[in-house]
């Protein structure tokens, strides 16, 4: 098992990052929650891990903090929800709001994150409702590195825009929907993460 990695950030491509750690890449696929707090190309970065293994792939997920890593396997412990829609679950809240909505049995909002139809939302709210609240908020924090990655970092897409939109359909928006929501922001966002941020709140309101 993987628990955590913690090396130089080389690529960044919503959702999935890669972490050079010691001369091996890992590629991570990261909730956006996680993604646009990120560092910079080049930088340090820890994340904590859950490594999937199915009969046709082994996939790592990364997340900022513990407490998100436990929250995504509870999620995944839900009939019918797997690792693919936990992430789409903690791209679209951050944990403390994902704890409130199913404190307030929000099934309206659960449904809003894309492949969430109202079983599963009403799932969600049965099945997590006395578990989610048992979690503490254990941060990691982020040391800057120092020496760049011996491997060639990747860049970003052309335009903050357009890595909001692969960002967006990447999660399970429909690629209409994800450029409306990042077209509606991005004159007061021009950064991708906050832009990011805006869009997907924009989304869930709708």
């Amino acid at each position: 098992m993987i628990a955590r990695l913690h090396g130089t950030l080389i690529e960044k491509l919503a959702p999935h990052v890669v972490v050079d750690v010691h001369g091996v890449g890992y590629e991570v696929d990261v909730p956006l929650t996680t993604f646009y707090l990120l560092p910079a190309l080049g930088e340090t970065v820890t994340l904590w891990t859950h490594l999937s293994v199915r009969e046709d792939a082994h996939q790592l997920f990364g997340f900022r903090d513990r407490d998100a890593l436990q929250v995504f396997r509870i999620l995944i412990k839900v009939s019918g929800v797997g690792p693919k829609l936990a992430l789409a679950l903690l791209s679209g809240m951050e944990v403390d709001a994902l704890r409130e909505c199913i404190a307030r049995e929000d099934v309206t909002l659960l449904t809003k994150v894309p492949g969430v139809g109202k079983k599963t939302a009403e799932r969600l709210v049965i099945e997590l409702r006395d578990k989610l609240g048992t979690l503490g908020g254990i941060r990691v924090v982020r040391k800057p590195g120092t020496a760049p990655s011996a491997l060639p970092l990747v860049e970003a897409p052309a335009s903050p825009e357009e890595e909001a939109e692969s960002a967006l359909v990447a999660l399970g928006y429909k690629p209409a929907e994800a450029e409306r929501a990042v077209k509606a922001v991005a004159g007061s966002h021009p950064d991708t993460a906050e832009l990011v941020r805006a869009a997907l709140k924009r989304l869930l309101k709708a």
